[in-house]
This record gives structure tokens, C-alpha cells and sequence, in this order.
């Protein structure tokens, strides 16, 4: 049985799609183990990720799969814990729960309320430049992608900004690899520090989507105290943190691939199909989150038993050479481009239509902003975050002149 990050060591995490490709070519449904301890099945080329993100014999209910967790970790490790007031929201649930919490917040990325952020997205990208006015040296990614986006998710639930540095290194720790200890101290501080913000916004409620939220629990009783919890945990985390990645990577991208820089420099009407094909290339998204087949489930010719835990492999899928002519090589008009980093089937991402607006306006501003990028240090040491499910450096450190 292949061992994810020790066999897959360093470089896995930095670069995964050598292993990734091994995989797809030799195994492309494999068991492996992961750094955490867990046995798990990785599933790796693009027809088979698809299903795997669409069949509802794999089951996505939080409850179900922590149990799997405990049960399928390696003798002495300890088990990632997955609770309730973290885990479940509507990625970690099945039809019918899944639906009504889906329809709770599905009005809230209707194109038109995504079209009203616009306005806000745009001062708030022009703020922070503003505020790195003068500066030769700039961190990507603390400086400019995690206030953006991180704010932008706290203007739509209608939440404070004071505590978004905390919040953000919570959700890192929570889904980092490897340190289960880490990720049950960071689900901690999460539950408490939502249950209080919930409490404080019950008393000043307003024309937002965490209000709304609070008085479907309230007054139509159709959303559980836990359930309000994991739901804003979702909303802040997954919206803030693939933003987070998809600039960071694809700033990096644009920095390895200096002819395409110049080009996306020359021809901003490419943005569109750049951005899309940055969450190709190297998208924020590694693995999709786990699943539990509920029978016999046959992928690729390999039979997978009932209870078993299986990962899609998302970043593997949008490499793999039967979809995408050439997967390693960046076309910034590559078309068709369906990639698989916002999932498919009932799953399929809520706030797409928001990051995509968010990445359009951040890469815009940035190469109108500053005429010169380079990377501070070598790319190769940038370090990368060790999580199964996020794809991102920590800092993205960079040289930059602005335009005259």
C-alpha cells in the first residue's frame, strides 16, 4: 500500500502532478495511506473523478465518514475527528438534507447578488494596493489575497473584520495533513468563536446572509443550531480560502511562464479564459473532500467495497492527457476547459460564480498596478501547505514596481 506524504514525501506537497501522473498511468484507482495514518482509496483520472463527485452511491454525510475515520487509521496514530459543529454543512451531508441546506444559501450567489459585490470587490482590491503604495517587497498572499477575499466573505454574511487573521490561520490548521491533534484544536476555536459571532449578530440583525441564516433557524425552524454553525464555517473557509489559492497559484503560474505573462500584460480581454485555465493548470483545490461508498462501488475495472473512504483526485483530473491536449503545458486560451476545481454534480460550488469575479478583478489590478513582478525568493522554496484538500503556498513573496 503506496504512503501519501512519506513515500509522496516533501515534494509531493510542493509538486504533486509527477505522482499524480505515476498514478493515472499505473494505478488509477489506488489504496494509500495517508500522512495522517488513513487508509483510503485516491481515485485520479478525469472520467473517474467525475464520477466519483456525481454518484450518489458515495456518500458525503459527516457523521458516517468520521466513523470510517476512527475505524480506518493506522494502529497508534490518532484519529481525525469530525464533528458536527464544524463538519456539517451541505458539502458533508446527502439529498434531503443537502438539499434544504443548499437552498438556504443558494440565493446568496445568484448572479445578481454576485453582480452587487462587484462594486465592493473592486474598492476593497484598489484599497489594499493603495496600502502597499511605495513598497519594493510584498507577501501575495498576506497582503493582498487573504484580505480580499477574506473580507469580501465577511461583507456577505455581514460580519465583523476584526478577527480574520485568527480565523484564517484556524482553517489552515483545520485542514492541514498529518497533525489530527492541530485540526481538532483548530475545530475548537472555530466552534466557539462562531457560536459568539452567532449570538452577537441574533441581536443586530440585518440585510445580510448570516441574518438570513439565523432566522431560518429561528423562525422557520429548518436549520439546527450545529447546522448554523457548520454552515458559516463552510461559507468563510472555502470561500476565502480557494480564492486565497487560485491567486497565489496563479500568480506563481504567470511568474514560471514569463512569455504567457507578457501576453495576459498585452490582451486583458484573455483574463477570462486565464483564470480558468489557472484552476486548471494548478487550481486551489488537491482532493476533493472524503467520501464513504455505501456499496460496491467498481471504478476503472477496480472494485471498491462498501465503507470504504474514497478521494477524488481534482488537481490529478485536470492534468490528466485523455481530457486536456497537452495538460502540462499553460494555454492561457485553452477552450474547452472543463475543469473539475469547483466539483461537479450536486456539489458543484456555490460560490464559483464569486471567486471567478474576485480572481478577474485581483489579476486585473495587479498587472495594471505593477508593471514589474518578480518572485523575491527561488520558487522552488516557497513553502506549500501540507493539506490533502487545499493547493497553495503559505507566502508568496514578491519584487515589485509600480507603473509611473
Amino acid at each position: 500500500m503506496i504512503m501519501l506524504g512519506e513515500q509522496f514525501g516533501p515534494e509531493f506537497w510542493d509538486d504533486p502532478y509527477a505522482t499524480y501522473a505515476e498514478m493515472r498511468r499505473e494505478a488509477p484507482v489506488r489504496r494509500v495511506v495517508t500522512p495522517d495514518g488513513l487508509r483510503v482509496w485516491v481515485v485520479s483520472r478525469y472520467d473517474d473523478v467525475r464520477e466519483v463527485l456525481t454518484d450518489p452511491r458515495l456518500s458525503k454525510d459527516a457523521e458516517a465518514v468520521g466513523e470510517l475515520f476512527r475505524r480506518n487509521t493506522e494502529a497508534g496514530r490518532a484519529p481525525r475527528t469530525v464533528g458536527r459543529k464544524t463538519a456539517g454543512h451541505m458539502l458533508n451531508s446527502d439529498p434531503p438534507a443537502h438539499t434544504r441546506l443548499r437552498n438556504l444559501v443558494s440565493k446568496a450567489f445568484t448572479p445578481g447578488r454576485v453582480t452587487a459585490l462587484l462594486p465592493r470587490v473592486e474598492a476593497l482590491s484598489a484599497a489594499l494596493l493603495d496600502g502597499l503604495a511605495g513598497r519594493e517587497e510584498i507577501d501575495l498572499v498576506a497582503d493582498y489575497a487573504f484580505p480580499l477575499s477574506i473580507t469580501v466573505m465577511c461583507d456577505l454574511l455581514g460580519l465583523p473584520e476584526g478577527d480574520q487573521k485568527a480565523f484564517g490561520l484556524w482553517t489552515r490548521d483545520y485542514n492541514a495533513t498529518g497533525t489530527p491533534e492541530l485540526a481538532s484544536a483548530a475545530a475548537g476555536h472555530i466552534t466557539t468563536y462562531l457560536t459568539d459571532l452567532i449570538g452577537t449578530k441574533r441581536a443586530h440583525l440585518g440585510d445580510d446572509l448570516l441574518s438570513a441564516l439565523i432566522e431560518a433557524r429561528d423562525v422557520d425552524d429548518r436549520l439546527s443550531g450545529e447546522e448554523l454553525v457548520a454552515m458559516v464555517f463552510l461559507l468563510l473557509s472555502a470561500g476565502h480560502e480557494t480564492t486565497v489559492n487560485l491567486l497565489a497559484n496563479g500568480v506563481r503560474t504567470l511568474l514560471v511562464h514569463p512569455a504567457e505573462l507578457t501576453r495576459l500584460r498585452a490582451d486583458p480581454a484573455l483574463l477570462p479564459a486565464a483564470v480558468e485555465e489557472f484552476l486548471r493548470y494548478d487550481g486551489p483545490v488537491n482532493l476533493a473532500t472524503y467520501r464513504r461508498t455505501t456499496a460496491p462501488v467498481t471504478i476503472a475495472g477496480v472494485e471498491i467495497p462498501a465503507g470504504e473512504l474514497v478521494l477524488a483526485g481534482v488537481a490529478s483530473a485536470n492534468r490528466d492527457p485523455a481530457r486536456f491536449p497537452a495538460p502540462d503545458r499553460l494555454d492561457l486560451t485553452r477552450t474547452p476547459n472543463r475543469h473539475l476545481s469547483f466539483g461537479a454534480g450536486i456539489h458543484y460550488c456555490l460560490g464559483a460564480p464569486l471567486a471567478r469575479q474576485e480572481a478577474h478583478i485581483a489579476f486585473r489590478d495587479l498587472l495594471h498596478r505593477y508593471t514589474h513582478l518578480e518572485p523575491a525568493v527561488p520558487l522552488s522554496e516557497l513553502p506549500y501547505r501540507r493539506s490533502l484538500l487545499m493547493r497553495g503556498p503559505d507566502e508568496l513573496p514578491l519584487r515589485v514596481r509600480e507603473a509611473a
